[in-house]
């Protein structure tokens, strides 16, 4: 593409626990693991199954995210863990683009999940989202009708920032019409919460093990982009889910490209930065 459309900026969270056996139907359990993929299934990870009218990798299977919402730049919401100047440093981008990055993490997670990294104070989250409110505004959210850090400010509540690991900078080839800076991120399910699958956006919702979306994208049941893939990876490579949400580092920038070998086969490969 001569003229590539500029990428808009995405969070995208990697949701994960320490997987048990016969937790979940989306784990092996007949030992037919992929080949060439960590074949432990320590951990699992929330995933959703895309519905087939979005605009955006209709019917893929992925990790809750979205697009970065202006409205998440808010300089006066309560904020714990690493600043957003810090966050700049690790995701390479000016400190008011960190901020509105890690607001929409935690906003995409609210929205798509159910699960609300955020509480009273700087050493508690918020443990009963049963009351229907939360539902109320998690829809109002999604309509865009109530922006995310003043729904928080409202409630007096602190987004902990300090619960979110920091895995991997993907964005989309420079050939597609709609292209995305996405961070992934990851996270635990605060104690007292539950994930869930009430979005418009997912035919499924429920917990998988990383080598069994493998298993399925190979048998061509289960659309997953190369992000995906690779991060799911990265997650199958943690001894624990604690251990893979502890990991903060600073990220480079994949960009995928087409490349043709010698055959005239085309492929895709990673594009790391200058």
């Amino acid at each position: 593409a001569p003229h590539p459309v500029q990428p808009k900026f995405a969070a995208t969270v990697m949701l994960v626990r320490d997987a048990k056996p016969d937790q979940g139907p989306y784990r092996i359990e007949d030992s037919n693991f992929p080949p060439d993929f960590p074949n432990n299934q320590n951990i699992e990870v929330f995933m959703f199954r895309r519905v087939k009218a979005m605009d955006f990798a209709p019917d893929a299977v992925a990790f809750p995210g979205g697009r970065v919402d202006e409205r998440d730049a808010n300089p006066d919401l309560p904020w714990c863990g690493p600043t957003p100047a810090e966050w700049a440093e690790l995701l390479g981008v000016a400190e008011e683009d960190a901020r509105r990055i890690v607001v929409a993490a935690v906003r995409e997670l609210f929205e798509e999940c159910g699960v609300l990294l955020a509480g009273p104070n700087d050493y508690s989250t918020v443990i009963d989202l049963s009351d229907p409110i939360w539902e109320v505004n998690r829809k109002a959210l999604v309509a865009h009708k109530v922006a995310f850090a003043d729904m928080l400010i409202e409630r007096k509540l602190v987004l902990r920032s300090d619960l979110l690991g920091l895995i991997s900078n993907w964005c989309t080839p420079t050939y597609e019409p709609k292209r995305f800076d996405t961070f992934f991120f990851s996270a635990l399910v605060p104690e007292g919460q539950q994930a869930d699958g009430n979005t418009s956006e997912a035919q499924i919702a429920d917990w998988v093990t990383p080598s069994f979306a493998i298993r399925e994208s190979d048998a061509e049941r289960w659309l997953l982009f190369p992000p995906t893939i690779f991060n799911l990876g990265q997650i199958a490579e943690a001894h624990s889910a604690q251990e893979f949400v502890s990991k903060r580092k600073r990220v480079q920038k994949v960009t995928p490209e087409a490349f043709r070998k010698d055959d005239g086969t085309l492929v895709m490969r990673a594009k790391l930065p200058a």
